[in-house]
């Protein structure tokens, strides 16, 4: 990859991926609060500044692929670095986050 240790995706093609990966994790990195206003199907909260990200992505499986969002991408595009500074290989972040996801009519659950 040019540059980078992780795929960046637009929302449509990020789900379609992550639905064709049976090794694939979806994680939600923003904050419990906006979790509960919507967030995607079977996603897995895990708040990047929640002060205890780094413990929590330490216990997840990394022979699995981690397709990570947020609300534009910023935090996103955060927790893949910091995933792959870790030794996490396949990793993809959505583009745009979830406010690109609903703007393009897809699926949220509250």
């Amino acid at each position: 990859m040019t540059g980078q240790a992780f795929k960046n995706m637009a929302p449509k093609e990020f789900w379609a991926a992550y639905e064709q990966d049976p090794n694939a994790v979806l994680i939600d990195v923003r904050t419990p609060m906006e979790y509960r206003e919507a967030h995607l199907k079977g996603a897995k909260l895990i708040d990047i500044n929640g002060g205890n990200f780094a413990a929590e992505i330490e216990k997840l499986d990394k022979n699995k692929a981690y397709y990570v969002y947020c609300r534009s991408g910023g935090r996103s595009s955060a927790a893949c670095g910091l995933m792959a500074s870790k030794g996490f290989s396949n990793l993809v972040n959505m583009t745009g986050g979830i406010t690109r996801w609903m703007a393009e009519g897809m699926p949220v659950e509250k």
